[in-house]
């Protein structure tokens, strides 16, 4: 009978939301709006029609599907691209995010009288952008040569897959000053770039793996898609598990993954993409239906107006940030201000890290829990509807 009723609520999740995806599309709204809604609606804290054991495992669900993001990420980005928008992609990784982050901590420090320590971790867990709103609809623009003249789409796409992992390392910096740890900050500044080398090392070795793996033996297109997606997991896993021996930013390696191995076999890469492009479906369905199931709506309206207040300075520091990221290249005004639309969204790490300060016992867990909510919610619908209708009248097509 429980085996019925988790089926059940699979069933559920994956057919009203897909339904609502389609009507939110239908009336000119962002899909995953209507994804969210449905979680809240199903979740605990309206009808509660999922079932406990799916929500227990939820977390790991939205790592899976991070995962599938960042490989999509991976087989979107040809090394050729890259080379032509470098510099600013890498900027774009880390200015917004910092500044975003930085002065989220200072503003609640001041406004809400919240110690520097549990300020830096709202801060960094408001500032990161959403890689599982973001990275669908810059492959869309790829796929469809919209911007890539200039690489508008692979700018963003490889900077808001890097900014999360800044993200997370600052707010666990943050988390183990709180728990008592012991934290030399020069030691932990340096950490962050040595988590990124490691990062990409540890993908470029599993690539190589896989691409001899591929070359030598006679796998189905499939089975190679599924060997990707538990290689780029257990790289995952692996980088939590030696977290404290070895600072590796897996997230950077499941992203070199589909990388490396579009660029040593470009015809199977392609054909992977449309793979990984086909899961995403699923996976999409999932995560964002599981973020609204998250959502205590009651907690976050008691602290709407702060809340909204926070998030909107926050992301003023953060346009500022992607302005300065992108002085001396070659975008006109609009296409700037269409990067500091698609740097808006919230979602991915917002419904994975929001909780944690809460579970950890920090004194105002509640507070961080309820505005990670509000930038959930205010954030995703709104950046995603003007990245697509913005990004349609001003990005040109290349010929």
């Amino acid at each position: 009978m429980e085996f019925q009723y988790v089926a059940f609520s699979v069933a559920i999740i994956l057919l009203l939301g897909l339904l609502s995806s389609k009507i939110f599309n239908r009336i000119k709204l962002p899909g995953l709006l209507g994804m969210l809604i449905v979680g809240i609606i199903i979740g605990p804290f309206c009808l509660n029609i999922i079932d406990k054991s799916i929500l227990d495992i939820s977390g790991d669900l939205r790592a899976i599907a991070l995962i599938i993001i960042l490989l999509r990420a991976g087989f979107g980005i040809h090394m050729e691209s890259l080379r032509r928008v470098g510099s600013s992609a890498i900027k774009m990784s880390f200015i917004p995010d910092i500044m975003e982050g930085l002065t989220v901590m200072f503003v609640s420090h001041y406004l809400l009288g919240l110690p520097l320590i549990e300020a830096g971790m709202l801060g960094f867990i408001i500032a990161a952008v959403s890689p599982a709103v973001i990275v669908p609809q810059m492959l869309s623009f790829i796929k469809r040569r919209m911007g890539t003249k200039k690489g508008i789409p692979l700018i963003i796409l490889t900077g808001a897959s890097v900014d999360d992992v800044v993200s997370i390392t600052i707010f666990s910096i943050f988390l183990g000053i709180y728990g008592g740890q012991q934290v030399n900050y020069l030691t932990t500044i340096l950490c962050i770039p040595l988590q990124f080398i490691f990062g990409i090392l540890f993908g470029l070795v599993i690539a190589i793996l896989l691409v001899y793996l591929f070359k030598h033996f006679n796998i189905r297109n499939t089975e190679r898609t599924l060997i990707i997606l538990a290689s780029a997991i257990l790289l995952k896993n692996l980088g939590d598990a030696l977290s404290s021996i070895i600072p590796i930013a897996a997230l950077v390696g499941v992203m070199v993954i589909g990388f490396v191995i579009l660029e040593r076999m470009p015809e199977l890469g392609m054909q992977l993409s449309d793979k990984f492009d086909k899961i995403w479906i699923f996976a999409e369905i999932l995560l964002f239906v599981l973020v609204g199931a998250q959502v205590n709506i009651y907690l976050a309206a008691s602290f709407l107006i702060v809340g909204l207040t926070l998030i909107i300075v926050g992301l003023i520091a953060r346009s500022c940030g992607v302005y300065l990221s992108l002085m001396g290249s070659n975008l006109n005004s609009k296409e700037k201000i269409f990067c500091i639309m698609a740097y808006t969204p919230k979602a991915t790490v917002q419904a994975a890290i929001g909780a944690i300060p809460l579970s950890m016992g920090v004194a105002s867990g509640q507070l961080i829990l309820a505005i990670a909510v509000i930038a959930i919610l205010f954030t995703a619908p709104l950046g995603s509807f003007a990245v697509s209708m913005y990004g349609e009248r001003i990005l040109e097509p290349e010929k």
